[in-house]
């Protein structure tokens, strides 16, 4: 691995984790107009278009007329028909089980837990990687996870979570969006080594879209959808473009370019992120704990980064 691409790489984890951790308030009030899933879709279809004006440009900048003509049509229609449900099966893992997981779980159970359960994807990752990538389980690696996982800890607070019965199900749902988010990531890396990773992000966020759409059908017909103001539309013009088709590629790409466990470490900038905005927007108190916590979660990504 090179280092300028371990570089990006880290950057581009950081950077995706770093939009999602401070989506939360637009996406707080674009949710009082449209329902989860509807705007999942939404978010799901804009980023797809977004991607894929991205790959038309692409194209029709590079050079016409100077690559060779290929031969074989029916095996190159099977390698782009295998390419393409292989991206797009495991964006179904990512975009429609795991993100639907992550909406029940956030529905039946708190916000915190969800905070708390789904900060677990870096460990399933890390158990994930020796079996779908070869990738080695190095003792550095296990100490990062550990100490960027005690950082979260005190950046979360987990005195803050309940473990009721009546939660039962939704931190179930979120615990199951934290595993497979950590499994959706690890195939990115895996797809990600013979394809173009523009092409397979964009064909991964319509992975998603047959369960977004189904579960979208029935919350309209339940809830309907609110009054659609300028703000909302700019909102979801952050939703779509912003927080999935760019935050989304930069993820894939930090796992194309960094060994899984590591890009994996860059998930715990989420709640560092969203607890700073609060702090600059809303006035929420930055507390000792929370330094301490950040400054862990930076020594976990450095030691797994820039491991021997």
């Amino acid at each position: 691995m090179k280092k300028h691409d371990s570089f990006a790489g880290l950057i581009a984890g950081l950077t995706a984790a770093s939009i999602w951790g401070g989506m939360y308030v637009v996406s707080k009030v674009v949710l009082e107009v449209i329902p989860p899933f509807s705007l999942l879709t939404l978010r799901l279809i804009m980023g797809a278009l977004a991607l894929a004006v991205v790959i038309y440009f692409r194209n029709n900048f590079a050079s016409r007329g100077l690559r060779p003509r290929e031969s074989g049509k029916s095996i190159r229609y099977q390698e782009h028909k295998q390419f393409f449900w292989t991206s797009f099966w495991v964006g179904f893992v990512g975009y429609g089980i795991s993100l639907g997981f992550q909406f029940v779980g956030t529905k039946l159970s708190t916000a915190s837990n969800g905070a708390l359960i789904t900060s677990t994807t870096p460990a399933f990752v890390l158990l994930f990687a020796p079996f779908l990538l070869g990738e080695k389980t190095t003792w550095q690696r296990i100490i990062a996870l550990v100490i960027s996982t005690m950082g979260v800890l005190a950046v979360i607070d987990p005195r803050t979570a309940e473990l009721s019965s009546s939660l039962f199900w939704g931190n179930m749902s979120l615990l199951a969006a934290g595993l497979t988010w950590a499994l959706y990531s690890v195939l990115v890396r895996k797809v990600s080594k013979d394809s173009d990773l523009l092409t397979s992000s964009t064909i991964m966020l319509l992975g998603g879209l047959p369960t977004s759409i189904a579960f979208s059908i029935w919350e309209i017909n339940i809830q309907g959808v609110g009054e659609i103001t300028i703000g909302i539309i700019g909102g979801l013009l952050f939703l779509g473009i912003i927080s999935t088709a760019v935050a989304m590629f930069l993820w894939n790409y930090a796992f194309a370019e960094l060994p899984a466990a590591v890009a994996s470490l860059t998930f715990f900038a989420q709640p560092v992120v969203g607890t700073l905005l609060g702090w600059f927007f809303l006035s929420e108190t930055i507390t000792p704990l929370f330094i301490f916590g950040g400054i862990l979660i930076t020594l976990g990504i450095l030691i797994a980064t820039f491991e021997k």
